[in-house]
């Protein structure tokens, strides 16, 4: 049985780990707060996953050999946390799958000095996770990988499952389109508070057409192939979001979790920077999330 573990007991990561388990691996779940048990409900049927639930590395440091495959399902802000899990779990042939929002996944892990392959994604999965260890699957359920050796490795071990693992030659492209759908609605809301309503004002609108604007520009001076389109393009994506709907970053900030601010508008701007293309923008929005990320909000 082909061995392999998922770092991360979110929607994502629980959900992948699920889709492992379907294809008939053995599953170990990383966590940092152990619970007894990890479900899946989808399509209004609620199943027990077959996955070890594990909350110490050191617990685990002993398997007898390193993972086939390793899905970092953190958020990409607590990308560090990954570590001493990867430090025994990863070997020479193990695949390190980064199943989190962004661009350039792989530069998040280099200082670790690890063996493996780390293999980028772009994942479109709708989940909730509604309590420690039960997973709640919405719709959609596939992640694009790049067209190569280590993608299609990614793409068997998933074979058998729900999950569609799509191939494709140009991943930065596809990478940067999921990102320029972020890094107007997360910030955005996050900051005002509000949910996805708030594009409701003009003014608002605006502001969303000009950062969407600065990122088009730098990820096409980032490798990224968009067309002339592109910016029209993704502005058709808000045209079908419920008013009432809200962002992860939202979601997070209402919670007092760390925002993932540095990882979306802060790769724009990096991208800015690396190739001498302004982004004023996406700066000062930058500089405000993280102004907000430090200050808890007072409640009543």
């Amino acid at each position: 049985m082909t061995k392999t573990a998922v770092i991360g007991a979110g929607a994502i990561g629980g959900y992948l780990a699920a889709m492992l388990a379907d294809a008939g691996h053995e599953v170990t779940l990383c966590v940092r707060t152990p619970f007894e048990e990890l479900t899946l409900e989808d399509e209004g049927s609620r199943r027990k996953v077959a996955a070890a639930i594990a909350a110490d590395p050191d617990a685990i440091a002993d398997a007898s050999k390193p993972c086939d495959l390793v899905v970092v399902a953190t958020k990409a802000q607590d990308t560090a946390s990954a570590r001493p899990w990867l430090e025994v779990l990863a070997g020479e042939r193990t695949l390190v799958l980064m199943a989190q929002n962004g661009v350039d996944h792989a530069a998040r892990i280099a200082e670790f000095g690890l063996a493996g392959t780390v293999v980028p994604s772009v994942v479109y999965v709708a989940a909730e996770r509604v309590s420690p260890g039960a997973i709640v699957h919405h719709y959609s359920s596939r992640i694009i990988v790049p067209d190569d050796a280590a993608g299609r490795r990614v793409a068997d071990l998933f074979a058998g499952s729900a999950l569609s693992v799509e191939r494709v030659p140009d991943f930065v492209t596809v990478a940067w389109r999921k990102l320029l759908s972020n890094v107007v609605a997360n910030p955005v809301t996050a900051l005002t508070l509000r949910r996805m309503d708030v594009f409701r004002d003009e003014a608002v609108q605006r502001l969303g057409i000009a950062l969407l604007a600065e990122a088009v520009a730098a990820g096409r001076a980032a490798g990224a192939e968009f067309g002339e389109d592109e910016l029209e393009r993704t502005l058709k994506l808000y045209d079908g979001v419920n008013p009432e709907s809200g962002s992860s970053m939202l979601y997070d900030r209402l919670a007092g979790r760390p925002l993932e601010h540095a990882y979306l508008t802060g790769a724009v701007v990096a991208a800015g920077r690396r190739h001498g293309v302004p982004t004023p923008l996406n700066a000062a929005i930058l500089a405000l999330l993280g102004a907000v990320d430090r200050t808890p909000i007072e409640r009543p």
